[in-house]
């Protein structure tokens, strides 16, 4: 079983971009791998993309609240966890 923290909460997802908006309580890097854990939502993948306001970003930090382009539906209330 892999090392696993929390590293955000989702607060919104954009259907039709496939787009989950995490607000982030810790560090996320592009590249990282996060496992997303909510009531019908438990997942696995790699962070490809990232956006905060609207720009790419290679990082987003504590506090940030980031589009990350997801391969499953999430929903308000799911949790990220960074995966080691």
């Amino acid at each position: 079983m892999a090392d696993e923290k929390k590293v955000g909460k989702v607060t919104h997802f954009y259907t039709k971009l496939n787009v989950g908006i995490f607000l982030l309580s810790g560090p996320l890097v592009i590249g990282d791998m996060i496992h997303v854990k909510g009531a019908t939502t438990d997942f696995t993948q790699k962070v490809d993309s990232m956006q905060l306001d609207r720009k790419d970003v290679e990082k987003g930090k504590k506090g940030d609240e980031v589009g990350v382009k997801v391969k499953e539906k999430v929903r308000g209330g799911d949790e990220a966890f960074l995966v080691k």
